[in-house]
């Protein structure tokens, strides 16, 4: 997006909501990375590994919601 857009990487990072730091360490890592799309983008891991861990993450996170939503309306019924 970066690249392609031809924006300043404050700018790209701002519209990404992410931190301009980490969106330039990001874009270094991807430029000196390899070409075959095993580049480390955050830290040690490949694109690969970082979508499985984020994909993890987000069934977590849903899972840890519908929890409290159950909690929230159990105590709201025993409020009453």
């Amino acid at each position: 997006m970066l690249v392609k857009s031809g924006r300043p990487l404050a700018q790209v990072a701002r519209e990404l909501g992410v931190h301009e730091n980490v969106f330039r360490k990001w874009k270094t890592a991807a430029e000196t990375g390899s070409r075959d799309g095993t580049s480390p983008v955050c830290g040690h891991f490949t694109m690969a590994e970082e979508n499985h861990r984020l994909r993890s993450e987000l069934a977590r996170v849903k899972e840890e919601r519908d929890i409290l939503k159950k909690a929230t309306a159990f105590f709201a019924r025993e409020s009453r």
